[in-house]
């Protein structure tokens, strides 16, 4: 099986991408890009006439709700399991101090 991509192109990519590669790790990656190149060829060898194209592979349909507020009639529950709660909301320590002076 005849090389589909050399070091160079690699390199060439890799600069493009704004990727540095030591001569070790072009070395490395050089066989390895060359492989995956080669399971796209084989992919093209599949005869997909008459195939149609697949855009999901679900029969799935995701049914979406509208989006609206609801009054669930759970806020007095909510509040008992807060540790600190005042006028129907929850109270939470102040994150920040507007007494000090900056």
């Amino acid at each position: 099986m005849a090389n589909r991509i050399n070091r160079d192109q690699v390199q060439h990519v890799a600069s493009l991408a704004k990727l540095e590669f030591t001569d070790a790790q072009l070395d490395a990656f050089t066989p390895q890009l060359d492989d995956i190149i080669g399971l796209f060829e084989t992919l093209s060898e599949v005869d997909t006439d008459g195939v149609e194209a697949t855009n999901n592979v679900s029969d799935q349909l995701n049914v979406m709700r509208e989006d609206v507020a609801d009054n669930w009639g759970q806020s007095q529950a909510l509040l008992k399991n807060a540790p600190d709660a005042a006028r129907g909301f929850i109270k939470v320590p102040a994150i920040i101090d507007e007494s000090e002076d900056n």
